[in-house]
């Protein structure tokens, strides 16, 4: 489907997400047969940016979460631009996957790191999973997203800094930011 008309059937908030996540999608240039998952589904938009893209996507989140950022209708949009094809939901627990040793290439987070409980186990669940020179990206809003966000729903926790939980990791990182987003993009050494 033409990226335009699948903004247009999704709306301006995804349009405006889209705009801001898929320069650097592009940016890191992932082959077309990449391993990728994306940790915290929510309304699915980080999957459906990357199926739109023509990545296959494996998405989940713990398949105890109750929260009301957890199991929203993701799979209603992807059919909608006739992308569900390519992303496989599968529940997991970031902390603790039973994904195998080495499997992917490419981690996506948006949004959701600052919603996982023990964060320095799931960044080892993290290195484990992802092959070597594998990235992570993970999109936390800025102030400004939290307070707009927070209109919405008014006890939505803060955004972090995933630095604060790669100490001594093999990891490096470089920050790109805009007004919606700050944007860690890890590598594995």
């Amino acid at each position: 489907m033409d990226i335009n008309n699948a903004k247009e059937i999704l709306g301006p908030e995804f349009s405006l997400i889209f705009d801001v996540i898929n320069p650097i999608v592009h940016d890191l240039k992932l082959s077309k047969d990449a391993k990728i998952l994306d940790v915290g589904t929510g309304k699915g938009r980080m999957a459906i940016i990357l199926a739109l893209n023509n990545y296959k996507v494996i998405t989940g989140e713990p398949d105890n979460d109750n929260t009301e950022y957890a199991k929203q209708n993701w799979l209603e949009n992807a059919k909608k631009v006739y992308i569900d094809s390519l992303i496989e939901y599968k529940p997991f627990n970031a902390e603790k996957m039973s994904f195998n040793d080495e499997m992917f290439d490419a981690i996506f987070i948006l949004g959701a790191l600052h919603h996982i409980n023990d964060k320095i186990s799931a960044f080892k669940e993290f290195i484990r999973i992802l092959k070597s020179k594998g990235i992570i990206g993970i999109f936390e809003p800025t102030p400004k997203a939290i307070k707009r966000i927070r209109k919405r729903s008014p006890t939505h926790p803060d955004a972090v800094d995933p630095r604060e939980y790669t100490k001594n990791l093999p990891l490096s990182v470089e920050i790109r930011e805009n007004f919606l987003y700050n944007i860690f993009i890890f590598k594995k050494i």
